[in-house]
């Protein structure tokens, strides 16, 4: 009977450290290891890509230089690798988020990517993020304008000098080459959706931060 007794405790207590590890998964990426926070994560990352990072040249500095004083560090863009989907039915003109490409442009900022030459647009990109709780994207422009749109949340923004913070439902509007970034300062993760009027991803990133960094 005490052997009996013994191995119910034993059994309960595997159950229950195997159990209690769900709530961690990893998920390995390029030799690297992703740690899922369920708590946090609204939409899968697993389609993390790397960007591709350009080094700006004088014609990129001197567009800048017109715009703005920070300095240009680099470009990124989203990778090649995907092809360019074949439309021929309705329903195949709705994409699913876990189809896209995925980029991680700053700590606790990940990116769904929907490049709209490779989905049959014309002229729009869309991007929907996972911003999480004190996450942001590095002080950055683009060439074009830009909106967010913001359901639920609240967001700490930088756009030109300006720092303000917006509670959502709101659109926010980002005119051409204005220096922008915003930090997620809610307690959950922010899901915006970023709309630009071209048809390639694209954004310049600069030297300069304008949130003081989270010390733990």
């Amino acid at each position: 009977m005490k052997t009996l007794s013994l191995l119910i405790v034993v059994i309960s207590v595997t159950c229950f450290c195997s159990c209690s590890s769900n709530d961690e998964d990893t998920h390995p990426h390029h030799g690297e290891t992703h740690s899922h926070d369920y708590t946090k994560e609204t939409f899968s990352i697993d389609g993390l890509v790397d960007e591709v990072k350009t080094v700006p040249d004088s014609i990129m500095a001197y567009l800048h230089a017109q715009h703005h004083s920070h300095k240009v560090l680099e470009r990124r863009t989203v990778p090649p690798g995907y092809e360019t989907r074949e439309l021929k039915s309705w329903k195949e003109y709705a994409a699913n988020l876990d189809d896209l490409p995925v980029i991680n442009p700053g700590p606790g900022e990940y990116v769904h990517v929907m490049e709209g030459y490779k989905n049959g647009y014309q002229n729009l990109v869309i991007g929907i993020t996972e911003t999480f709780p004190g996450g942001a994207p590095p002080m950055h422009t683009h060439k074009g304008e830009e909106a967010h749109v913001l359901l639920e949340g609240t967001i700490l923004y930088a756009l030109g000098d300006t720092l303000f913070t917006i509670e959502a439902p709101y659109i926010v509007n980002i005119p051409p080459m204005v220096p922008h970034a915003f930090k997620n300062i809610g307690e959950n993760t922010a899901n915006l959706v970023v709309i630009f009027p071209t048809n390639v991803w694209e954004y310049d990133v600069l030297d300069y931060f304008p949130f003081k960094e989270d010390k733990e």
